[in-house]
């Protein structure tokens, strides 16, 4: 397909672009960058790129750059590799988990979501890669960014962050994770993780908007995973900008835990590591009035020879150190089950 070869020229000429297809839909969406430069976002109409914490906020703006779309034939998966990764973090990160869980049992926070990187050193094929991931989560917000001072970043999100039509807004509160089975039945902790979620939401927007309104939580799939998920909608008042509810939404309690700020304290202190643009947000801002951005799960960075998969879980005072390394193999798989290598 054209659009794939353009993509792989982009790539090899090191030119700054996205290009993404929307949940339930058959429609790419290619915008190029005509610079190398970076530019910061700030309010721009564009699709925006945001890390999980800091200043490296960037956008490829649409005005005066080339945007094009088209529709995604229908292409064979292809069946990956079962990679076996180089380092097991087992060990280190059940030990961070109890870290947790200890915060949490001296009143320290109510959850935190703590994640981990593993290092593939294998070189894939990056077109190939991203076709097996529209082809395989077609509910998912699935996407191809790139850009030389930033790097290559490849996911296919189950969680909207915010979409936003005029004033008319929607939210979505998503934790709690299993492997799909036919009967499911969800834990204590599970559901408390969900409802953490959906709790912190209503808060922090209620007095801010109108016509609030919370829907029953419902079981959705994601891949090979199974979520808890709740709708939360309302109405922006004349007070309370698009970008307001934004920077009050991110990062919500599904990607760092509560209260925040001293979620994310522990986060950044004993991680380890650097999130970047994993559990950040990604989309459409402002596009013909229109913003529709997603939380940055489920994917990968590409660096040089080395592949980087970011997953993560919440944890509760009723986690398990051993469980919670399993769920985040499991969400690995989402993308290791896509991965071509060249």
């Amino acid at each position: 397909m054209q659009v794939f070869e353009e993509i792989q020229v982009l790539v090899s000429q090191q030119k700054p672009f996205v290009c993404y297809v929307k949940p339930n839909e058959s429609v790419w969406n290619l915008l190029i960058q005509q610079t190398d430069e970076i530019t910061a976002f700030s309010n721009q109409a564009g699709f925006v790129f945001v890390p999980f914490h800091g200043e490296n906020q960037v956008v490829i703006p649409f005005e005066g750059n080339p945007f094009s779309q088209g529709t995604v034939e229908t292409f064979e998966q292809i069946t990956a590799p079962n990679y076996n990764f180089e380092n097991n973090e087992n060990e280190d990160f059940q030990k961070l988990v109890s870290l947790g869980i200890e915060a949490i049992q001296k009143n320290e926070f109510d959850k935190v979501v703590l994640s981990r990187k593993i290092v593939l050193k294998k070189q894939i094929s990056i077109v190939a890669t991203f076709q097996n991931l529209i082809a395989t989560y077609p509910s998912a917000f699935r996407y191809l960014f790139f850009h030389p001072r930033i790097g290559l970043w490849m996911g296919a999100t189950p969680e909207q962050l915010v979409k936003i039509n005029q004033n008319q807004f929607e939210t979505v509160a998503l934790a709690g994770t299993q492997l799909y089975s036919e009967n499911v039945i969800w834990t204590i902790k599970e559901i408390e993780e969900q409802q953490f979620v959906t709790d912190y939401i209503i808060t922090k927007v209620k007095n801010k908007v109108k016509q609030l309104i919370v829907t029953d939580v419902e079981t959705v799939n994601a891949g090979n995973l199974i979520h808890l998920k709740s709708y939360i909608r309302g109405y922006l008042t004349s007070d309370f900008h698009a970008n307001d509810l934004i920077q009050t939404l991110h990062p919500t309690p599904a990607v760092c835990g509560l209260p925040k700020e001293r979620a994310i304290d522990f986060i950044l202190k004993n991680e380890g590591y650097d999130r970047k643009y994993y559990a950040g947000f990604l989309g459409e801002y402002n596009k013909e009035n229109l913003t529709d951005l997603f939380v940055n799960l489920r994917c990968l960075e590409v660096d040089d020879d080395v592949v980087n998969i970011y997953v993560g879980c919440g944890i509760t005072k009723d986690s398990i150190p051993e469980k919670e390394f399993v769920e985040t193999e499991n969400k690995s798989m989402t993308i290791r089950n896509v991965l071509v290598s060249k």
